[in-house]
């Protein structure tokens, strides 16, 4: 299930893209792609959809971030020895976490914003795991359970900012 927000940035609505890449409507069975509709019971009720049922979206809308009202965009720094090494730091012995602002996050044809006097801005595609069901403390083993779903992200940071002027 490919699940997709569209329209103008602020006020996007769900939809899926059904087997021939049209956008279909969900706004009859979620507000949004965010909160309770990442929930696995809400997530089964989307897949179980007559898909052919729900209204076509007409032309080419924005399509806007994948996921609506993000809490929290929890970040893993230096988590491959290819990167460290370009940064020229050692590669870390546990996970180095850092957040974004939840500012950062826009659609994929959106512009980027970069911050004033930006010198040395570098970006990588990663992957992102959006978290559905509530967690904290969890085990290894369980924590499939708790992601909805993955996504593209690219990350831009100012390298200058943050290895030269000690932070984001």
């Amino acid at each position: 299930m490919r699940l997709v927000r569209y329209g103008e940035a602020g006020r996007e609505r769900p939809a899926l893209l059904d087997a021939e890449d049209c956008l279909r409507d969900l706004s009859g069975l979620v507000p949004d792609i965010a909160g309770a509709a990442l929930l696995p019971d809400s997530l089964a009720r989307l897949r179980a959809a007559d898909v052919t049922a729900l209204p076509r979206v007409e032309g080419s809308p924005r399509i806007g971030p994948c996921v609506g009202a993000v809490g929290k965009f929890v970040c893993v720094g230096l988590n491959y020895s290819d990167h460290a090494a370009e940064s020229g730091l050692p590669v870390p012995t546990e996970p180095v976490l850092f957040m974004k602002a939840t500012s950062a996050v826009c659609g994929p044809y959106d512009a980027v914003e970069i911050p004033r006097g930006a010198e040395k801005t570098d970006w990588e595609v990663e992957l992102g795991v959006v978290i559905g069901t509530p967690a904290k403390y969890v085990e290894e083993a369980n924590a499939l359970a708790h992601v909805a779903g993955y996504c593209v992200v690219n990350d831009v940071s100012e390298r200058a900012f943050q290895i030269e002027r000690g932070g984001q």
